[in-house]
């Protein structure tokens, strides 16, 4: 139990670092952020048995940490983003029941999916982002 809570641990862990490193990225010159607002939601499903433990998700620089989270699926609240908005990014760990577990993370922009991300595996990290 206590390998599994340090796993979960490292895993989230990887998982705030690489939500990061793509909260840094930056358009290219020439390239122009939204010039509307949208309604976004984030997903996550895990397959049977696993255990989703904790999302990081957001848009810019406005991040909500999600933790403390069980069962195989979890859902944001419609969120509006204002025009300008660059990117939106979602990242989540989990426990896989066995080595075949998986985890998939999406996001969803004015009810259509625009970004998604998986990962297999009995420690389970995924990550999504979308740039408008």
């Amino acid at each position: 139990m206590k390998n599994i809570k340090i796993k979960t641990i490292v895993v989230s862990f990887f998982a705030l670092m690489l939500f990061a490193g793509l909260m840094s990225c930056k358009k290219d010159e020439g390239e122009t952020s939204s010039k509307t607002s949208h309604k976004v939601i984030f997903k996550l499903e895990a397959s049977a048995g696993s255990s989703i433990s904790a999302v990081v998700y957001g848009y810019d620089s406005q991040i909500t940490t999600a933790t403390n989270i069980s069962g195989t699926t979890w859902s944001s609240q419609e969120i509006t983003v204002p025009a300008g908005t660059a990117s939106l990014n979602v990242a989540a760990s989990a426990t896989g029941a066995n080595a075949n577990s998986t985890l998939k993370a999406q996001i969803f922009v004015d009810g259509e999916l625009k970004g998604e991300g998986t990962s297999s595996g009995s420690i389970l990290s995924a990550s999504a982002s979308f740039g408008l």
